[in-house]
């Protein structure tokens, strides 16, 4: 499915790019320029399809994005100067729309850029009224963070300096902690500043989509991730159960993209209902299933928030999400979806923003 949406993202940019071709000459300084010189009536719009080529030599989707934004608000502002005349009577003195799109886009996408490279931190508070041997259990949540997309190792490790003034109890990686641009240097980078991460109960990581690598292109396989992962204390779980302290149960699901996955109800089966169980599931595509099995608290990655917009909506009307960001409530499960802490392939945010969670979960008394 995502291929098909960026196929169609690209083939909109091209019929996008011929529509700009003809709205620069709009522009009352090129028309001057052009006035007795008509080999440069093409020549200038020309020039701007040369530098728009050398940005998607550089980097082509981030291009096309581009060109797609400022294809919609040229359009709609040119829509809005028509109504404008038709109300008014008036034409124009200049041409303001196509000012006012490149404002627009740059504006926009300028934020998009800022909400995809500055982290934030999101917190969430719940309660149980089950035991928790604590009076408050802090998890860090980190998610989607495609080593080597927005940072390399070492701005990872700055990223984990934060968290970790957070005093997190646990730590948990919910999948696409690398990717497949991801360099073996970077990938143990990552870890080693996984291993120095000060926390009650250690860190966990699951499986995401990306974690194993698509295309075989990279320097390490899924299997030199799990021992460095693990060389530096991180504990692997594929679809696997462990005890964190003597109250709460963590559970690590496979992706959902992995053919050995098993059922939500398999993984809790024979557990103590009287634990807080929290389970790992990077794709939240299975809530139903695991409000089911019991669990109390559900935390997935996967989406980046939708990272577009519209795409968040998109994803959850036609079923590849049951969310797509945020706190969700299903019978007595809590679902949290994380936007990630970076991104893949695109590098704008204009739906979401880029994060990691600080989850609290608090004991209360029971009511009668």
């Amino acid at each position: 499915m995502f291929f098909v949406l960026m196929i169609t993202v690209i083939l909109l940019a091209l019929v996008g790019l011929v529509y700009l071709l003809t709205r620069f000459r709009k522009f009352a300084s090129v028309k001057r320029l052009t006035e007795k010189r008509t080999w440069l009536r093409w020549g200038v719009p020309l020039a701007a399809l040369a530098v728009i080529v050398v940005f998607g030599w550089l980097d082509f989707l981030d291009t096309a994005i581009a060109v797609l934004h400022l294809t919609l608000f040229w359009a709609l502002a040119e829509l809005l100067g028509l109504i404008l005349r038709k109300l008014t009577g008036k034409r124009p003195r200049f041409y303001w729309q196509g000012a006012l799109a490149l404002l627009v886009t740059a504006a926009y996408l300028g934020a998009g850029a800022f909400l995809n490279y500055h982290v934030f931190e999101t917190r969430y508070e719940l309660t149980t009224t089950k035991a928790l041997g604590t009076e408050r259990l802090r998890v860090a949540q980190i998610s989607d963070s495609h080593i080597g997309t927005t940072f390399d190792g070492e701005g990872f490790a700055r990223h984990l300096e934060r968290i970790e003034a957070a005093n997190p109890d646990l730590v948990v990686i919910t999948g696409d902690f690398v990717d497949d641009d991801t360099t073996r240097a970077d990938m143990i980078a990552a870890c080693v500043a996984l291993g120095k991460l000060q926390t009650t109960y250690g860190v966990y990581f699951v499986f995401g989509n990306h974690d194993r690598g698509y295309f075989g292109t990279r320097d390490f396989t899924g299997e030199d991730l799990i021992a460095e992962l693990e060389r530096n204390g991180v504990r692997v779980l594929e679809d696997e159960t462990v005890e964190i302290g003597e109250h709460i149960l963590l559970i690590g699901r496979r992706d959902r993209q992995d053919p050995g996955r098993a059922e939500a109800s398999q993984l809790t089966q024979g557990a103590d209902a009287s634990k807080y169980i929290i389970l790992l599931d990077h794709q939240p595509n299975d809530f139903d299933a695991e409000a089911e099995a019991g669990a109390d608290l559900v935390l997935c990655g996967h989406t980046h928030g939708g990272q577009m917009f519209p795409l968040a909506p998109i994803g959850v009307a036609i079923g590849a999400n049951d969310l797509a960001y945020g706190l969700e409530t299903r019978g007595g499960t809590t679902f949290i979806v994380s936007s990630g802490i970076s991104c893949w392939a695109v590098k704008f945010k204009t739906g979401t923003y880029s994060e990691f969670v600080i989850v609290d979960i608090l004991e209360r008394e029971a009511t009668q």
